[in-house]
């Protein structure tokens, strides 16, 4: 079993008086202020977190938040491991196996996404049905620890149909706009040229962006059920004259997490039910 996973739990326990979670909830870039809607707060650092990564990213505060939400006990990650920044699979590991040993058994995935389609523009919400990963790597290749999960397993069911299900009646009941699509994963840190994003059209892709897959592969093996939601930030290269950016990004983020945690929120209130 992982040390560096065990630590941290442990370390967590220690500080939160075994707070035990039943969700973890991860935040992409401009979308960390959903934190501040957990009731009863309880803020470690990553930084106190043997084998966490340290973000370099901004919009990413690198911190986890326990408590509350609609009376459901979530712990909050506000910020990821990207590949890009040079973290290793080690760390992506340890952040989504620590949710495990605290004892979720849900992982709500949350990032910044550029959109591959003309109707659903920046500032919108896409749920994931399913992903493709040209990210070049997969965080399991190395030793299998048969303790989390078995060395081969399934991924058709990657983004669980029960949570989806749950969202997308959570939106049609709250008029909140929420499309579906499949989300295309690349390495970054560069944005993608107006070729690979045609490309990426041909393939099935709705969404790209840097990061989510890595940790829907991790919370699978480990038996987590796994719900994904992209916030659109920009369309992508050669759909639109707008330059893309990072500023762009968290700009358009900010404009998303108000659906964003309005469908939340109310997705925890009815799993309170």
């Amino acid at each position: 079993m992982t040390q560096l996973a065990i630590k941290a739990a442990e370390y967590i326990r220690s500080q939160s008086n075994n707070f035990q979670p039943k969700i973890g909830l991860i935040l992409g870039s401009g979308l960390g202020s959903l934190a501040e809607l957990v009731k009863d707060p309880i803020v470690i650092s990553y930084g106190d977190l043997p084998g966490f990564p340290i973000s370099t990213v901004a919009g990413h505060a690198g911190q986890m938040v326990l408590g509350y939400l609609e009376g459901v006990p979530v712990v909050c990650l506000q910020g990821r491991a990207h590949w890009y920044e040079g973290v290793e699979s080690e760390k992506v590991k340890t952040l989504v196996r620590t949710i495990k040993l605290l004892g979720a058994d849900s992982l709500v995935l949350t990032n910044a996404a550029g959109s591959l389609r003309m109707d659903v523009g920046p500032g919108r919400l896409m749920l994931l049905t399913d992903h493709i990963n040209l990210q070049g790597k997969n965080p399991l290749i190395g030793p299998n620890d048969e303790e989390f999960g078995p060395r081969f397993f399934a991924m058709d069911d990657a983004y669980n149909p029960d949570l989806r299900k749950l969202l997308l009646e959570v939106a049609e009941d709250n008029a909140i706009s929420l499309a579906e699509g499949v989300y295309i994963a690349v390495l970054g840190p560069c944005f993608e040229t107006p070729a690979e994003i045609r490309s990426f059209r041909v393939l099935g892709a709705d969404a790209v962006g840097m990061s989510t897959v890595p940790e829907v592969i991790v919370a699978r093996h480990c038996g987590l059920k796994v719900a994904a939601i992209s916030a659109v930030t920009n369309y992508a290269a050669g759909m639109s004259d707008e330059e893309i950016t990072h500023e762009g990004t968290l700009h358009y983020g900010k404009v998303a997490a108000k659906d964003m945690s309005q469908l939340l929120i109310k997705f925890f209130a009815a799993l309170a039910k």
